[in-house]
C-alpha cells in the first residue's frame, strides 16, 4: 500500500523514500512487530477462552512437558501470520507477482496447520488431520505456487536446479522443476513443523533464515549485485525482502510471548505457514540448495525423524532415545533452554555457511 505513495513521487518528493526495498523492509519489520505485541495479548486471551485445555501434551515425551506446558494456548501462528500479512499488504509493492505466491503458499499451509491444531484440540489428541490427506493438500498448494514461479520467471535457468559454489552450473529440469519446486515447499513446511517443539526453538531459526533470504533476495533480484556475485538473476524476486521482513518482524513479536515459559505455542498454523513460505522463497530466488544449508537444523531434525521411523520398522530398535532430535537431548538430561540455545548456535552457524555460497564461487 504505502509503495504505491512513491509513484507520486514527482510531486510528493517525500514520499521517494518508499521505493528504496530496504526502506521498506525495515517498515516492514517493525510494522509487524507491533501488531503482534498490539493484538498478540488479545489473541492469547481468546484462544485460551476458546481451548480449555490447551494444546496435547505427548505422554510419551519429557516428563517435565506434562507439568510445565499443561494448558498452554497453541494456534498462535495466527499472531504471525496476520502480523506479517499485514505488514507485507501495507509495504510490498502488490502488483510484484511473487509476492502474491509466497502469500498463497503462506495462507494455504496456514489454513492446513490451523485445520490440523482445531482437530487435536477438539479432541484433545495427537490424532489431528490425516497424514496423506494433509500432505496431498499441501503438495496441491506447493504445485500451484511452483507453476507460477515458473511461469513468472521467464529466464534461461527458470526450469534448472542451480548450484551454489560454482559459477553457471545448472541441472536443466524441464517440467519436473514444478514437481521439485513443489517438493522443496512441501518439505520446507513439515521441516520446520517437526522442529517446533520447545518453546523459541523454531521461530528463532525461521527467522535467521528469513533474514538470509530477505539479503538473498535483495542481491538476486537486482541486476548490478546480482552482476557483481556472479548470481543467477531473477527480476522482481528483490520485493521478497519486505515479505522476509514482515516474517522476522512478526516472528520477533510472537518470540515475545513464546519465550520460556510460554504463554502460547505456534502450533501447526505457524510452523506449516512460516515452512512453507522459506521453501516458496527459495524456489523464487532459485536457491533451494542454499535453503538446505541455511536451514540444516530443520533438516537435521526431519532426518532424525526419518531414521528413526526406518530403524524402528526394519529392526525393532530405535536410533535415538525419542525423535525430533530435540527431544533425545532432553533424555540424555539436557534442559530446554540448553538445547534451545544450543540448536539457535547450530542455525547461526549454518546461516552463515550458506551466506558464504554468494562470493565463493
Amino acid at each position: 500500500m504505502l509503495y504505491f505513495l512513491s509513484q507520486f513521487g514527482d510531486a510528493l518528493t517525500a514520499f521517494n523514500v518508499f521505493r528504496y526495498i530496504t526502506f521498506r523492509t525495515a517498515g516492514a519489520v517493525i510494522t509487524a512487530l507491533f501488531f503482534v505485541f498490539m493484538f498478540g495479548p488479545g489473541m492469547i486471551a481468546v484462544l485460551r477462552l476458546k481451548q480449555g485445555k490447551g494444546q496435547p501434551i505427548r505422554e510419551d515425551g519429557p516428563a517435565g512437558h506434562l507439568l510445565t506446558k499443561k494448558g498452554t494456548p497453541t494456534m498462535g501462528g495466527l499472531m504471525i501470520l496476520s502480523g506479517a500479512v499485514f505488514s507485507t499488504l501495507l509495504w510490498a509493492n502488490l502488483s510484484n507477482g511473487y509476492v502474491w505466491v509466497v502469500l498463497f503458499v503462506t495462507l494455504g499451509f496456514g489454513a492446513v496447520g490451523f485445520y490440523d491444531d482445531y482437530l487435536k484440540v477438539k479432541r484433545m489428541s495427537h490424532n489431528g488431520f490425516g497424514g496423506r490427506q494433509r500432505l496431498l493438500i499441501e503438495a496441491l498448494i506447493a504445485g500451484l505456487a511452483a507453476y507460477a514461479i515458473s511461469y513468472l520467471n521467464s529466464g534461461v535457468y527458470s526450469n534448472s536446479l542451480l548450484f551454489p559454489f560454482v559459477k553457471d552450473l545448472a541441472l536443466n529440469m524441464g517440467y519436473f522443476y514444478v514437481l521439485f519446486g513443489g517438493f522443496v515447499v512441501v518439505a520446507a513446511g513439515n521441516s520446520v513443523n517437526l522442529t517446533d517443539g520447545l518453546d523459541g526453538l523454531a521461530i528463532v531459526p525461521v527467522m535467521v533464515a528469513a533474514a538470509c533470504f530477505a539479503l538473498i533476495a535483495y542481491l538476486v533480484g537486482s541486476v548490478s549485485f546480482s552482476d557483481y556475485l556472479l548470481l543467477n538473476y531473477v527480476p522482481g524476486t528483490g520485493e521478497l525482502s519486505v515479505v522476509c521482513g514482515a516474517l522476522i518482524g512478526a516472528g520477533l513479536g510472537f518470540l515475545w510471548f513464546n519465550a520460556p515459559p510460554a504463554q502460547i505455542f505456534m502450533g501447526d498454523t505457524g510452523s506449516l505457514a512460516l515452512g512453507g513460505a522459506l521453501g516458496s522463497i527459495a524456489v523464487a530466488t532459485k536457491h533451494e540448495i542454499v535453503l538446505a544449508i541455511i536451514g540444516g537444523l530443520f533438516v537435521l531434525e526431519t532426518v532424525s525423524v526419518i531414521v528413526q521411523v526406518v530403524s524402528f520398522r526394519l529392526t525393532g530398535k530405535r536410533v535415538f532415545r525419542m525423535a525430533p532430535i530435540h527431544h533425545h537431548f532432553e533424555h540424555l538430561g539436557w534442559t530446554e533452554s540448553q538445547v534451545v540455545i544450543r540448536f539457535w548456535i547450530i542455525s547461526f552457524v549454518l546461516a552463515l555457511i550458506g551466506l558464504s555460497t554468494l562470493k565463493l564461487r
